[in-house]
């Protein structure tokens, strides 16, 4: 036999079984000390057992709003997940909807009226063990929203008294605050990290004919991501690669950046020219809000025209950034004579890019001005520095020649703070007999 609530206080409902007052309190102070959305459930299942009750299980309502996640039962570990579909008409679904309670007496021999509270067999068949018994169904509600239920069962005829309900309620509208932000941190976290892995410099691609080589160092370390960006892109038979700078740092400065490399990739699919592509960029970011500027590089490389030869045919257009620096494998260094306005300053400007070409050994680096203007006690590192630093490096892999570039403007530094600091280095292949 199943009865709903008896709402007078009298007749089934026994008197109040003497749980803590308090203890609302202290399941309210343990969950506060953790935005883990897991452990905050773990704490609050502990906290109502036994007092509260002998057997419990906390119902969330997933993201998407299509699942319910089911936590505890006989193990308070145990994690099960259902279809919101198959609470729809129950008691369960009548306080999800409502965020208010809902009271089962189930009596002896009777198992199917749990499922108007216990939406899965599995944890029916625990809460069976304890008939006859109390099932007793709070919503737990957090600025304005139900974001789920507290279940609670009492076997044995011990039942839920007045007292133990409002106890109960109590401790429910505590413990959804603390669930409530646990999951609104939770998912913060999970924004912040996809926005993250796509800003983060990508992985070095396989370039035929080509070895490349890359170093990334933010001004603010611990996040991974600056003002300054790369990218490699295929462009038909061919590859695009771009290095950038925008004005600023950290994660303001990264958002931009994250557009930037988006609307090249985009226009890429239009058009391949370095300069072209410069051109349209620098329309685009023309009637941009925004008061940051970017300078940028851009590089085609292609194979060249005696494929024999091993050698690489690179056009390079330059918007207000510095130009990339030329080792000759012999040694050699001088600077591609590429340059142009910075993107977005004159919406419909122009820029010519330079042809190079690398024999097999040569290398193109591109460097931003973290590298350049970083301070030392000397002063800033500066350009003449870096030429040096490369004739010595001639005919190194350019994943070598990047992180000796690297760690010579630590060193420098030496222990400084610095803006962001990006290298990439375009080599081609030596080739073998």
């Amino acid at each position: 036999m199943i009865k709903a609530e008896d709402t007078t206080g009298t007749g089934h409902a026994p008197a109040t079984t003497g749980a803590r007052p308090e203890l609302a309190e202290d399941i309210a102070l343990a969950m506060a000390g953790s935005l883990n959305l897991r452990r905050s459930v773990l704490q609050l299942l502990d906290g109502v057992r036994p007092e509260v009750a002998d057997w419990a299980v906390v119902a969330l309502a997933s993201p998407q709003g299509t699942g319910l996640q089911l936590f505890g039962g006989s193990d308070v570990t145990a994690e099960l997940t259902v279809s919101r579909r198959r609470v729809a008409g129950t008691a369960l679904g009548r306080v999800l909807a409502t965020g208010m309670r809902e009271l089962l007496h189930v009596a002896a021999g009777v198992e199917d009226g749990l499922s108007a509270l216990i939406p899965h067999s599995v944890l029916r068949h625990e809460a069976a063990s304890l008939r006859p018994a109390d099932v007793l169904a709070i919503g737990l509600t957090a600025r304005g929203v139900t974001l789920g239920a507290l279940i609670m069962v009492r076997g044995q005829g011990r039942g839920f008294g007045p007292g133990d309900i409002a106890l109960a309620e109590r401790i429910a509208a505590r413990a959804s605050l603390a669930l409530d932000s646990a999951r609104l941190y939770e998912q913060r976290g999970e924004i912040a990290s996809a926005l993250h892995d796509s800003l983060v410099p990508p992985p070095l691609p396989d370039v035929p004919g080509a070895v490349l080589g890359a170093r990334y160092r933010p001004a603010a370390e611990h996040l991974d991501i600056g003002g300054d960006f790369y990218d490699f892109f295929r462009a038909g038979e061919d590859w695009l690669i771009a290095l950038g700078d925008v004005c600023g740092k950290g994660v303001n400065a990264a958002v931009l950046t994250g557009r930037a490399r988006q609307s090249l990739r985009t226009a890429a699919h239009f058009e391949r020219e370095p300069g072209a592509l410069l051109g349209a960029l620098s329309a685009v970011f023309h009637d941009d809000t925004s008061e940051r500027f970017i300078t940028l590089l851009c590089l085609r490389v292609r194979a060249g025209e005696s494929p024999a030869a091993g050698e690489l045919v690179v056009e390079v257009a330059s918007a207000g950034h510095a130009p990339p620096l030329l080792v000759r494998a012999d040694g050699e260094v001088e600077a591609v004579e590429a340059e142009g306005a910075v993107l977005g300053v004159v919406g419909d400007a122009q820029y010519v890019a330079t042809t190079v070409r690398l024999a097999p050994g040569d290398q193109l680096v591109l460097y931003t001005d973290g590298v350049e203007e970083a301070r030392g006690e000397s002063g800033f590192y500066g350009d003449d520095r870096l030429v040096e630093l490369l004739g010595r490096l001639a005919g190194a892999a350019p994943d070598v020649v990047c992180a000796a570039v690297e760690q010579d403007v630590v060193e420098h530094l030496a222990g400084r703070a610095h803006d962001d600091i990006a290298v990439v280095s375009v080599g081609c292949a030596r080739t073998t007999a």
